[in-house]
């Protein structure tokens, strides 16, 4: 009987494989590492920062946004002229053409009326004189107590409290800032006309430069869906504070307010209507330091601010959010605190741009993925 050796193996029918012949397993790729997260005072600073070139660079950025607003407010106009067969580019050219001979012919009709309103302004305040100082009574006990505080301070101190007023004229400043407006005006009517003729291509060229198709498709759903509807929002808002305006003005004319004045009233209202809150507060203040220079009677010298305080409330309760619906109201608290932002940023201009952009902001966030519970601060 044969006898194994040293070197053998047991079970000689079953041999192991070579190492040679071991399949290689990859190593799994390693975890992706976290990504850094900013510090609180980086993103402060970086806040802060964009504030600052926000308000610094505001004569390139609020032409910009100017002509972003008007041309949202003309898309869906030029959508409507291309299923009649008319080409983006003349009905854009339409569109502009038309704002602008409106725009003028209403200016030929306020301007009149706006700079009458301003010359008569001086002499009626000294004959309704009467009437403001009633109201104005806890303000003067007001300042005969700061002047008693001031007379006391005097006393005390022996030294002389006064209030020192300064104020620096520059002749040549309305010089240099004509040009200045002229050419904004210039820029803004151009980059409408580029924004709404060359938009969307432009935004189909920066799309091709995404590196996959998926994305590409995934981006332009989301980036038409926001044009569309902000387009929509701003086109409806401004046809009703023009709404407003023309139910101002008509009910001013039925109190006895010439149509150039009442005109200029409701452009001034439907303006103002913009910026919610801000916005109807100036206009009832006008509208009552109105109704004293015009009417002589107490009832008709309340009846303009009373007009003009319940349209605004029939327009804000009733008309926007049955037009609008729920999916574009914004909360009343983020809406101060835009307009206390773009008011401060850049003025009057902010106050009108307040609301589309934080409308904006809203829709950009409910469509990203990851980002639409951030969109619920708005509402």
């Amino acid at each position: 009987m044969a006898t194994r050796g040293p070197d053998a193996l047991p079970h000689d029918g079953l041999l192991a494989p070579a190492p040679q012949d071991t399949p290689m397993v990859p190593d799994a790729p390693p975890p992706p590492e976290p990504r850094p997260r900013s510090s609180l005072a980086a993103l402060v600073l970086a806040t802060l920062a964009v504030g600052f070139t926000l308000w610094a660079a505001q004569d390139i950025v609020l032409p910009v946004l100017l002509a972003l607003f008007y041309a949202l407010v003309g898309n869906p106009i030029i959508r409507t002229l291309q299923k009649l067969w008319v080409p983006r580019f003349v009905g854009a050219l339409v569109v502009l053409v038309g704002g602008i001979a409106g725009t003028v012919a209403l200016g030929n009709q306020l301007i009149d009326p706006a700079a009458e309103w301003v010359r008569q302004v001086p002499t009626e305040m000294r004959e309704i004189a009467p009437k403001l100082r009633e109201l104005t009574e806890p303000v003067q006990a007001a300042n005969q107590a700061a002047q008693n505080i001031a007379e006391a301070a005097e006393v005390g101190t022996g030294e002389k409290v006064e209030v020192v007023r300064t104020e620096v004229n520059d002749p040549y400043k309305v010089l240099t800032a004509t040009p200045k407006m002229i050419a904004s005006v210039l820029a803004v009517v151009l980059l409408t006309f580029f924004f709404m003729v060359y938009g969307q291509g432009l935004q189909r060229h920066a799309l091709a430069l995404l590196p996959s198709r998926q994305q590409k498709r995934v981006t332009l759903d989301i980036l038409d869906s926001i044009e569309r509807e902000i387009s929509r929002y701003v086109l409806t808002i401004s046809v009703i504070n023009f709404a407003v305006g023309m139910a101002l003005a008509g009910l001013l004319m039925w109190l006895g307010v010439p149509m150039a004045e009442a005109l200029l009233w409701g452009t001034m209202a439907a303006l103002l209507n913009f910026a919610p809150y801000v916005g109807p507060l100036i206009g009832i203040g006008i509208m009552l330091l109105m109704g004293f220079v015009a009417f002589d009677e107490t009832w008709k010298s309340l009846a303009p601010a009373g007009i003009y305080l319940v349209l605004h409330t029939i327009e804000g309760q009733i008309i926007t959010p049955i037009v609008l619906g729920k999916r574009m109201a914004l909360s009343p608290l983020m809406l101060i605190l835009a307009l206390m932002l773009f008011g401060w940023l850049w003025g009057i201009i902010g106050l009108l741009l307040a609301v589309p952009l934080l409308v904006c902001v809203k829709l950009v966030l409910a469509r990203i993925e990851g980002l639409e519970g951030w969109a619920l601060l708005f509402e």
